[in-house]
C-alpha cells in the first residue's frame, strides 16, 4: 500500500537502510543525474520481472524527476 512520506522521513530511512530508494528515470537521464544509492527501474519498463531486484521485505521509496 502507497504510504506518503516526507523528505525527512526518506532520509532516516535511508541513513537506517531500512529503505530502497528507486529512480524511474529513462536510461539517459538517470546517467546523468541519479541520486547516489538508487536502483534503476526505468518506468516503461517497470514489470514484475523487472522487480524482482527489490527487497519485499524492505520499504521501496520510488523518485523521478520531472521538469514541468
Amino acid at each position: 500500500m502507497p504510504t506518503a512520506v516526507d523528505r525527512s522521513e526518506v532520509l532516516r530511512l535511508l541513513a537506517e537502510d531500512d529503505a530502497q530508494l528507486v529512480e524511474v528515470l529513462p536510461q539517459g537521464e538517470y546517467d546523468e543525474e541519479h541520486l547516489d544509492g538508487a536502483i534503476h527501474l526505468p518506468l516503461k519498463s517497470l514489470s514484475p520481472h523487472t522487480a524482482q531486484v527489490l527487497d519485499r521485505g524492505r520499504p521501496v521509496i520510488v523518485y523521478c524527476w520531472d521538469g514541468l
